[in-house]
């Protein structure tokens, strides 16, 4: 089976063919493809708007899998301006940030608020099918539990797609996530969370996709 992960980011693709792996499929990207242009992004939740990139992303192929991710500290309103929200690479408005900009942009933010907050990913799946549409988003009460903390100074070392973990820490272990052997969640509990959700997911996945 052949399937397009839309997107431009390798982490996420590497995510996906991990999750996927030894089911027989072949991945391309939208960079294969040759795909420039993007859909509307206009949704008020992760799986919103990944439901409208996957639907966007299937005119261009018959398996699509899109996903979209929102950021949120945990000591700010969800109404306060400065919460990233659905905007991470666009954080009030502004020009789509690369790397190392957005690097600078949320180093600058914690430092504000502080040098350390506590932060929390929301993640939306979605999965196109030869014109049938299955979506999937984590529970966020569950996220809050393997939240981590992002601090003002970043680490030397990089993630390529997830520039955020140059600024992120276990918040047992105190390591960045770009650090080698860091598996981000070190408490039985958060890896049993993480264990589910990985389940939960694959098993979407595999159900959207029919294999």
């Amino acid at each position: 089976m052949k399937v397009l992960i839309g997107t431009t980011n390798p982490s996420k693709v590497k995510r996906f063919e991990q999750l996927l792996d030894g089911n027989d499929i072949e991945f391309c990207t939208l960079k294969d493809l040759g795909i420039e242009s993007e859909p509307e992004e206009t949704g008020k939740t992760p799986e919103e708007n990944a439901v409208m990139k996957a639907k966007y992303y299937g005119q261009f192929f018959n398996v699509v899998i899109c996903n979209d991710s929102g950021l949120y500290f945990d000591n700010l309103p969800l109404e306060d301006g400065r919460q990233p929200g659905l905007h991470i690479r666009t954080p009030g408005g502004c020009k789509r940030l690369d790397d190392e900009g957005m690097i600078a942009y949320y180093s600058e933010l914690v430092k504000s608020l502080g040098g350390k907050v506590l932060a929390y990913y929301l993640d939306g799946i979605a999965v196109y099918n030869h014109g049938r549409t299955f979506s999937y988003m984590e529970n966020s009460e569950a996220t809050r539990q393997s939240a981590f903390f992002m601090i003002d100074k970043p680490s030397e070392s990089r993630h390529p797609g997830w520039p955020l973990d140059s600024i992120s820490l276990n918040r047992d272990t105190m390591t960045y996530f770009v650090e080698e052997g860091n598996n981000k969640y070190d408490t039985a509990k958060e890896n049993v969370m993480l264990g589910e959700y990985r389940e939960h997911l694959t098993a979407f996945l595999k159900s959207a996709l029919g294999i």
